[in-house]
Parts: C-alpha cells; structure tokens; sequence
C-alpha cells in the first residue's frame, strides 16, 4: 500500500541503542517519509533512541544485561541487535494492507505479509516438479515483496513506471539489509529478491505465478464475503501464468468463480 506523503511512520521507543549504530546512520533515518513524491530513494523507517542512564540521553553508557552481554564495539555481524532492529522494521509488512483491495472498498483486507505467507504455503503444499528446488521458492516468496516494509505497496494505479518501482524497492532492500548487519544472511535476501524481480529462475516463475494465483483467491474470497465484482484482478492475469501447476491452480480458482457467478445469476 503507497503511503501518504505527508505521514512520517513513528516505530516504537524506548529500544536501546546498539553500541554499532553511528550518528550518521540516525541522522540519514530519523523521521524519514515511507514514501515520497519525486524523492530520489526511499527512507528508511526506523528510529532508535537512547536509553536514559546517570549520564543523561546520549550517554555511550552500556546498559547492563548480564555477563552474556557483549561490550562495547564488539557486535558482529548478524548479532541479536541487528536481528531484532531487522525484524522491527518488517513488523510493517504485517500492518500495511495492500492497496488493490483498499482501491476496491474491501474492509480489513489483507496486509502485505498476509500475501506472502500464504504464498509460502503453496511453495510448501507443491507437487513436486522436476529441477525444482521447492525449498528455495519457499524463501523467494517471503522474501519478494519485503521491500515494501519502506516504500508501501506500490499498485499500477499509482503510475509509478515499473523501473522506478525497481530501483526504490532495490534501494530500500539494500538499506534493509544494512540494518541487518549485512553477512550471508543479507547477500542471500538481496539474491532471492533479484532472482524474483528479475524472473531468471524456474524458481522464480513458478513464484512469480503463486503471486497471481494467490491474489485470484483473494479476489475470489473477497467476492464471495463482499458481495463484489473484482474482474480487474482475474483480467490483469489471463495469459499470463508461466507454469503447468500456475496455470492449473488458476484454472481450478477460475472453475469455482464461474460456477459461483452462474449460481447468483440464476
């Protein structure tokens, strides 16, 4: 869902501060639009503040956690801050909805994480398909539109041109990444992410056709809860499914439409 211009996303304070984080890394992400007209990247919705101590705000004081805790300058890549600041900031693929539904007046619709956990699930229910690797489909689709926890939900109707939509979702990915420390972990999500965008895998097509069968279905619910009439959805993906198993799922979803629409018809 694109975010309104002239709303600022507050996260959550009173976390701690990492010993890690610089003064340039606040200032670069304090208070930072989601989205922006003209703007030239994305920001990067994440605030950190400093945990009061006897030295005032701002003191390089560590808050004490045990022996366990690591000190000062001594984080490694990939430490529990970095996991857990990566996590906050996916916490809004949880809570932005997505936009084709709100175009459309459905009420409580589905959020971003929502579209991608289901379409995991049918990377997992998934015959099997010969060179496949289903575990890595896994992971593209919780990873393909995790770029939209900084620049929303990013519908044609916004008008934004398909190689700009990429280039702000490859620049927020990138930042995303840097919260998390970078390391393996992180070159794997910017890999999934590009063998996705880029469609370069049979991985990737038979995710990129989960992405339309999972969005009919919704359509199809919404319809059948809502009393709708979404065409625009099941138009926008004729002919367009890449896949044996892409094409039948979105066979069967259609079969169960038609016999639906035939029903209130009559």
């Amino acid at each position: 869902m694109a975010v309104n211009p002239s709303t600022y996303c507050s996260p959550p304070l009173g976390r701690s501060l990492s010993p890690r984080t610089s003064l340039a890394f606040l200032s670069r992400t304090f208070l930072r639009p989601c989205l922006s007209p003209g703007a030239q990247a994305p920001g990067l919705v994440l605030v950190r503040s400093l945990k009061s101590s006897s030295g005032g705000f701002g003191s390089q004081n560590p808050v004490s956690l045990g022996e366990s805790e690591a000190p000062v300058g001594s984080y490694p890549q990939g430490s529990s801050a970095s996991a857990i600041d990566f996590l906050t900031l996916c916490h809004r693929l949880k809570t932005t909805k997505r936009k084709g539904w709100i175009n459309h007046g459905i009420k409580g619709p589905e959020s971003i994480a929502d579209h991608m956990y289901r379409m995991a699930l049918m990377a997992l229910i998934a015959g099997d398909i010969p060179s496949l690797n289903r575990e890595r489909c896994i992971k593209i689709a919780i990873v393909h539109d995790i770029a939209e926890a900084i620049v929303g939900d990013i519908t044609p109707s916004d008008g934004v041109p398909k190689e700009e939509k990429s280039r702000r979702e490859s620049a927020a990915l990138n930042e995303m990444c840097e919260v998390l420390g970078g390391g393996m972990r992180a070159e794997e999500i910017k890999e999934l992410w590009a063998e996705y965008e880029n469609n370069s895998s049979l991985e990737a097509n038979l995710v990129k056709d989960f992405d339309k069968v999972e969005m009919i279905l919704q359509a199809l619910e919404y319809e059948t809860e809502h009393g709708k009439v979404l065409d625009e959805f099941f138009l926008s993906t004729a002919g367009k499914f890449q896949t044996e198993l892409g094409k039948s799922w979105a066979a069967e979803i259609i079969s169960r439409r038609n016999a639906r629409l035939a029903k209130v018809v009559n």
